[in-house]
């Protein structure tokens, strides 16, 4: 199985692999891999227990809607404790293509909201291939600055707002933090990245020789990262840095940072260059590596130690960004 030299995988993740499914180009049929999401996420319906949720349209400038959802702790009208609540927006993964939840079923946002707790908007931003870039992002970027709009209505702390996403939506929280920044948009106060991708230069990165005779979850990833790439660009266009956000030229000025990779990701050195390139910069960066894991491992063994260190480890550091000093009891 081709990993990267000297990677083995985590001991307690070798039993899944011969639990994973052989690779499927997901755009080969974008409708049908969505349906299949949906499906499978129709199978297992979120906990909602102690959170409440309601969906807002924000209107674009061409007449069409921004769906997003706000999900907050149940009994918290507008403030918890009598303070007003930090906010998360929240980017879902899927490669810019899919991966949005179904209504009031966003898992992770319901976590999120009952652990920090903090509002958490989640934004169902346009898909590609149909919606290119830069349709997705500027949705991500229209949808902060909704946020922050409507923060007093909302029960939000305008200045404890954060972005955060998992592949494809941790590649989004970078080129938003990017956008707020060049754009004298609101004021982010945190920026969590889980195995972001932000380079499109990846998708360049050959295959190994053996990849069809050996195939496992890095060459997979690899074939996905560079199918992903093909679709979210428009044709011939080239990435700039609100598109792939390892391409911005100055990282001065972003809100701090937390940048999390697993060893079997091609995802791994393009997420872990730029939270190097961001500390050069100034910016404070707290960086995981999660040892002999590969990409959306969680998604295959969610009950495993390791995946559940993952989750509190970047949790508890998005908590601690957002309640700097500890709460009074």
């Amino acid at each position: 199985m081709p990993f990267p030299p000297g990677i083995t995988v985590h001991p307690e993740l070798a039993a899944y692999l011969e639990d994973l499914p052989p690779y499927s180009d997901p755009f080969r049929d974008i409708a049908a891999t969505r349906e299949r999401f949906r499906q499978l996420l129709a199978a297992t319906p979120a906990d909602r227990t102690g959170v409440r949720s309601r969906r807002y349209d924000i209107p674009r400038e061409d007449g069409s809607a921004l769906a997003v959802e706000v999900y907050r702790p149940d009994g918290a009208e507008g403030s918890y404790r009598g303070s007003a609540l930090p906010a998360v927006l929240h980017f879902h993964g899927g490669g810019y293509a899919l991966g949005r939840p179904l209504p009031g079923q966003d898992k992770t946002a319901l976590d999120l909201c009952r652990a920090l707790p903090a509002v958490i908007v989640s934004v169902e931003y346009r898909l590609a291939p149909e919606h290119r870039y830069p349709a997705g992002v500027e949705d991500c970027y229209r949808a902060l600055e909704w946020t922050a709009a409507q923060a007093a209505g909302l029960g939000i702390d305008a200045g404890r707002i954060a972005v955060t996403g998992n592949s494809a939506g941790g590649g989004l929280s970078a080129a938003v933090a990017l956008m707020s920044r060049d754009r004298g948009g609101p004021a982010l106060a945190y920026q969590s990245m889980c195995v972001p991708d932000v380079d499109d230069r990846v998708s360049g990165e050959p295959l190994p020789a053996d990849a069809e005779d050996v195939p496992g979850p890095w060459v997979n990833s690899l074939r996905t990262m560079r199918r992903t790439w093909q679709h979210y660009l428009p044709e011939g266009a080239a990435a700039d840095a609100y598109a792939a956000a390892a391409r911005a030229e100055d990282l001065t000025g972003l809100p701090p940072a937390y940048v999390l990779v697993c060893d079997l990701d091609p995802l791994r050195d393009p997420g872990l260059a730029y939270a190097r390139r961001l500390m050069d910069a100034g910016v404070q960066v707290t960086v995981r590596n999660v040892p002999g894991a590969w990409h959306g491992f969680e998604l295959h063994a969610p009950l495993t130690r390791l995946a559940r260190e993952m989750t509190a480890h970047w949790t508890g550091h998005l908590r601690a960004a957002l309640y700097p000093c500890p709460a009074a009891d």
